[in-house]
């Protein structure tokens, strides 16, 4: 069997879908050796920002000194996006090669894409020596493959509607899914609004909250990111991201909060701040003599964090290119984007089957300029050249378009999650 093959072979079972519960993975971690608990673990949910946060938590951690490892989701172009170490991605070969052990477990237990995702995740995190793991958790929180770790820390960044077919059409009901990644008596921060915290507290954590225990103050430097001081009991940390929009700057602050409260020191929570990049949310690329910004805001909350961000940089109107799943809210995303949109040109990712078909998004997008483009690629030859454009919706279709401005090659397989 061809490495190769292990990857086609991996990449069917999205087809199969999303199965919540935690049986599986644990079997099939059992079946590995447990490698989740040669490391301490940190688990990061939310409905958006969990995955900078986990970027800029791991960096912290790692300029404090330990060897951390990342695990986030999806990948934008390549799958061993999904493994970093010590900073630095894992080489396809290193994760092929451990997925061709697991395989047969994986197998046994009847393991979903997910599941065999994240304990992929673990095994090679424990065979690199690491110490300290974050974890983007994937899906809600209470079953999500990533609950079946035993973290020392979680973070719940915010809670909004999405995913509201598995997780519960109430922000009262997602929270409670979110909730299930807090333990009894561990660390735990978040920055969801106040009128949640009652159901993160049942659980029984040592619970953080902004606003509450923490209290945050950012001053933005435009294209620069923020510099950002956090006060939090006894303490006031104070360091600079690069993470644009104000949604940026509190991912960064609850990101230090966890550090600190993990007992990274505040020279190393600075290091790590400064030096995080999250590739896909609110990217800068050149593109034809101008600049295209990338973001990932596929549900309104976000949407209405990009627009938001988009008006604090200065932008009034600009064109946005946009995609989107089917079973997304995309009025709600229209909504958002209307306000700062001077056209909108509609595409979809080629390699998601779950892409919506552009001509079903127009109708959301009335009263503002509407083109169509076949393909990612064609969007891009409708941005005008020169100045600054927007492409947002889909991770997808993300993932899809910045190989294009990059001069990189993508992977090609179909995307489901």
């Amino acid at each position: 069997m061809t490495a190769v093959d292990d990857l086609d072979w991996l990449f069917a079972r999205q087809r199969f879908g999303v199965h919540p519960g935690l049986s599986r993975v644990r079997a099939l971690l059992a079946r590995l050796g447990d490698p989740q608990a040669a490391f301490r673990s940190v688990l990061v949910g939310g409905t958006n920002g969990k995955g900078s946060t986990a970027a800029t938590l791991a960096a912290m951690l790692g300029a404090g000194g330990e060897q951390t490892g990342l695990f986030t989701s999806p990948h934008l172009t390549r799958f061993s996006e999904r493994f970093v170490v010590g900073g630095r991605e894992l080489g396809g070969e290193e994760v092929r090669a451990a997925l061709r052990r697991m395989r047969p477990h994986a197998e046994v237990v009847e393991a979903s894409f997910f599941e065999i995702v994240t304990a992929l995740g673990c095994l090679l995190f424990a065979e690199q020596g690491v110490r300290a793991a974050v974890l983007e958790v994937g899906l809600g929180g209470r079953l999500d493959a990533t609950n079946a770790l035993d973290p020392v820390l979680s973070v719940i960044t915010n809670v909004g509607l999405d995913h509201t077919e598995i997780l519960g059409n109430t922000r009262e009901a997602i929270a409670g899914e979110k909730a299930g990644i807090l333990r009894a008596g561990q660390l735990a921060v978040t920055g969801v609004a106040a009128d949640l915290l009652p159901i993160l507290e049942a659980r029984g954590a040592d619970l953080w909250a902004i606003g509450r225990e923490v209290w945050v103050n950012a001053a933005s430097l435009g294209w620069d990111g923020w510099d950002v001081r956090v006060q939090v009991p006894g303490a006031g940390l104070t360091f600079h991201t690069p993470l644009l929009g104000a949604h940026g700057a509190g991912n960064a602050a609850l990101a230090a909060v966890a550090a600190y409260r993990l007992g990274v020191g505040e020279g190393a929570i600075r290091a790590g701040a400064a030096g995080v990049r999250w590739p896909g949310r609110l990217e800068a690329l050149s593109w034809r003599g101008g600049r295209v910004l990338l973001d990932g805001a596929h549900n309104p909350d976000g949407a209405r964090a990009l627009a938001d961000a988009l008006r604090g940089l200065g932008v009034e109107r600009l064109p946005v290119a946009f995609g989107a799943a089917a079973d997304k809210d995309v009025a709600g995303v229209a909504a958002a984007l209307r306000g700062v949109a001077s056209e909108v040109i509609l595409t979809r990712a080629m390699l998601s089957p779950r892409a919506a078909d552009p001509a079903t998004l127009a109708p959301h997008f009335a009263g503002l300029p509407v083109r169509f483009a076949e393909t990612p690629a064609a969007a891009l030859d409708l941005l005008p050249a020169g100045g600054r454009s927007v492409v947002c919706g889909s991770l997808y279709l993300i993932g899809e378009l910045r190989p294009l401005l990059l001069g990189e090659v993508g992977e090609g397989r179909e995307r489901w999650q």
